[in-house]
């Protein structure tokens, strides 16, 4: 994974409460067996008609609002089941960073492990984000270290976020990657254990 420490990206709405997992990746692509790829399907009930054409009023496929690796939500982001999918759907169709008022428990866990930052601001907060992304371009500077959201029209906000998971994403590491950085001292225990 790839970490960073300060973002300066388009920003887009999706003016939606209850997003579930279900809408951002559809159950029928979960049979696939790579964790690349799934960009293509993130929200494909919302993003193509019947007929397999895109949906002209789905807000992602605005001309406007391509490009963009920052995106603003709404309550209860990423509800619904647990699918390690989502996050990885999100971040194939481009996304590092999604904001919103509230995430499901999982979902949360779910992008810190994947490199993806979850960002939850006071509602107030989110509605000016919300309202401000409608007019396009709207970037936004996100800065980890200072745990700050700041646009280029005065706004500022701040973020928590737990220490153990800003080094993982500020070092671009995962799970896996933390435990080979212990691989010496767990092969000293392995001959430790089977010497004795």
């Amino acid at each position: 994974m790839s970490g960073f420490k300060k973002l300066y990206e388009k920003a887009v709405a999706m003016d939606r409460v209850n997003v579930d997992t279900d809408q951002i990746i559809p159950k029928q692509f979960l049979k696939r067996i790579e964790k690349t790829g799934f960009g293509r399907f993130a929200f494909f009930d919302w993003r193509y008609l019947k007929n397999g054409e895109p949906n002209p009023d789905f807000e992602l496929n605005f001309p406007e609002n391509q490009g963009a690796s920052i995106l603003i939500a709404n309550k209860n982001f990423g509800c619904g089941s647990s699918r390690e999918h989502a996050p990885w759907a999100l971040q194939d169709f481009g996304f590092s960073v999604v904001i919103a008022p509230s995430f499901a428990d999982i979902f949360y866990q779910n992008c810190l492990k994947n490199g993806m930052l979850p960002i939850p601001l006071p509602t107030a907060e989110v509605e000016y984000l919300l309202k401000a992304a409608q007019n396009q371009p709207y970037f936004l500077h996100i800065n980890l270290e200072e745990e700050k959201v700041e646009d280029d029209q005065g706004f500022t906000a701040t973020f928590t976020i737990h220490p153990y998971w800003k080094k993982m994403l500020t070092n671009g590491w995962d799970e896996i990657e933390i435990t080979l950085q212990y691989s010496d001292k767990i092969a000293d225990y392995e001959k430790s254990v089977t010497q004795n």
